[in-house]
């Protein structure tokens, strides 16, 4: 029986990038540790579409929402690159065409919690996101009632500034109005 390869040493975002694209799984690394989970569950999906959907409407015109792109958190040895479900870039990022963002592109990630990854979501990457100065970082919980956590770098930490669930309205990056049941309910 023959097997593909696993790294067998801490990857650099050189040897990341050399990777062949498989998007049977969700990839992330992680100080040079490649992390490998199941593609997130069809509701999550559709919630990640939508909530890019939500916000791609009401963000200012240089801007855009895309999801699942990666995010050059460290760039090492050893590298880190993080996928978040939603990410809001400039529209000129977006144009340009690159496969993956650099921090200083990203004014707003979110993550959805899924499950097995509450701690990474709620600890890990909220301590990455503030490291690497990303402004805006969101993160929802699908489970019912759905609900949201939103936060903003203040002084090099994440500040809470706005959570709950039903329509939640964010006054930053600029106002946004999140309807959460939209994300999961039926059409």
């Amino acid at each position: 029986m023959s097997s593909s390869p696993w790294p067998d040493h801490l990857l650099t975002l050189e040897d990341w990038e050399r990777l062949p694209e498989d998007t049977s799984r969700h990839y992330e690394l992680a100080e040079g540790v490649m992390h490998v989970a199941p593609r997130p569950i069809l509701r999550h999906q559709r919630a990640s579409w939508r909530l890019a959907a939500q916000l791609e409407h009401q963000l200012h015109a240089e801007w855009g929402a895309v999801i699942d792109t990666e995010v050059i958190i460290e760039p090492g040895p050893p590298a880190t690159v993080r996928a978040p479900d939603v990410l809001v870039v400039p529209d000129a990022a977006i144009a340009a065409g690159r496969p993956r963002v650099v921090p200083a592109e990203v004014l707003l990630a979110i993550e959805i919690v899924s499950a097995g990854s509450g701690r990474v979501d709620r600890v890990t990457k909220l301590s990455e996101y503030a490291g690497a100065g990303i402004e805006h970082y969101w993160i929802v919980d699908l489970t019912e009632p759905v609900d949201m956590v939103a936060y903003r770098l203040i002084d090099g930490n994440y500040e809470e500034v706005a959570r709950g669930s039903g329509l939640v309205v964010v006054d930053s990056p600029s106002r946004l109005a999140i309807d959460l049941p939209a994300l999961v309910a039926p059409r």
